[in-house]
Formats: structure tokens, sequence, C-alpha cells
């Protein structure tokens, strides 16, 4: 995870809504290419599984998340449009569909890793203190290309809008629970600041924990 740091910044926001616009899709493709997040992921699932699986959830939770300048709004997609691109740092193929209104399903297929599925459904916009927040159950199956290994994560990933000194800013929080097919579990929280904690339990019952900051 020696490049957890890298994954929220100023640089990745210009990526992630570039100043020429981009529809909320296209929006979601890109918050996916966090991609070499993934790439420990074959050699943890052959020598420590319960770190690969806090290794998924740490990419699924970035994948799912912006910090950052919140400049404009994205437009929206038209109902079954397909938005299919590639990771420029991996060669990741990310491939995100409008199912409904502000519901998107994905794929992303990285060479000599796996598969990640999921899907994600924005459910409305809530009204706080700290800002306009957007939360969104989400889930994730990831399906290694070798080993026989599953991992499955579900949760409520939320985006929030904050003002700032007459701007407004980006943020991400939620929690996902992880599980997979070698009998680990644990879930990961993300809090408003980009620290991500992740707590696993393997079947034996012993217990790992990590914590990234992320921004």
């Amino acid at each position: 995870m020696s490049k957890a740091a890298t994954v929220f910044s100023e640089t990745r926001m210009e990526y992630e809504t570039p100043r020429g616009g981009i529809t909320i899709g296209a929006y979601v493709a890109r918050r996916l290419h966090k991609t070499f997040l993934l790439a420990p992921a074959p050699e943890l699932i052959e020598r420590d599984r319960a770190r690969a699986l806090a290794q998924i959830a740490l990419y699924a939770a970035a994948a799912s998340t912006s910090f950052g300048a919140a400049r404009y709004q994205p437009d929206g997609d038209a109902v079954g449009a397909v938005i299919e691109t590639i990771d420029p740092e991996t060669g990741a193929r990310v491939t995100v569909t409008c199912e409904r209104y502000l519901r998107f399903s994905y794929r992303v297929e990285m060479k000599g890793v796996g598969v990640v599925s999921g899907s994600e459904t924005i459910t409305g916009t809530t009204v706080g203190l700290r800002g306009l927040g957007m939360p969104a159950p989400t889930t994730f199956v990831f399906m290694a290309e070798r080993g026989n290994y599953r991992a499955d994560l579900v949760g409520v990933m939320t985006s929030e809008l904050a003002p700032r000194f007459g701007a407004w800013r980006i943020r991400g929080y939620g929690a996902l629970d992880a599980s997979d097919n070698s009998g680990n579990r644990g879930r990961l929280s993300l809090d408003r600041s980009g620290l991500a904690f992740v707590s696993i339990t393997t079947r034996d019952g012993n217990a790992i924990e990590i914590q990234e900051h992320l921004v």
C-alpha cells in the first residue's frame, strides 16, 4: 500500500472532473481508475489472504469516493449508456453502465490480477451541518484470475459536498463489510479526513488492522 497516499489529491480530482466537463458515468469510471491498489492482490492471495481482503477493501473504498475541489456538477447520462475506459496507469479496462437514473454498474478487468464487478445507487441528497450528502449503497465482487479466490464487499459510501471559504469541496465517508471464500471477514471505514481503517478477522480468530491516510 506504499502508494496509498496518492489516492486522493487535487491532481486526481482534476483527472476525475476535468475542466472540459464530464458525465457522471464517465466520472464514476475515472473514480474506478485507482486500480494500482489492486496490483498487490495476486501476491497477497498467495501468502496472506486476510491482507489481500484488506487491500481489495481499500481499493473499493477509494474507487467509491473523491476528495478535492468540486468545480461543477457532472452531466447526466442516458439510461443504458455504456462508458468504456482504460486506466492509464495500469491498463485495466473499466466499463460503467447507467442502469437507470443514478444507478450504475461496473466491471474492472485487470490482466494478471482479476475482475471486479459492482454497482452503486445514489439514493438522494441529505442536508446536514457538514454539507450535502449523497449516500450510495455499494457492492463490489472481486474474482482473482488465479488462486480460486473471491472477495465480497457491501455497504454505503457517501459523497459529501462541503462549503469551504466561498467554494465547495467533495469528500467521502462510509463503511464496507468485507468477506472472502477463505473465511476472512471484516470491515473498512473511511472518515471525512480521508483516513481508512480496515479490520479483518481470520477463520482462526486472528485479527489484523490496517490504517491508511489517503489524503
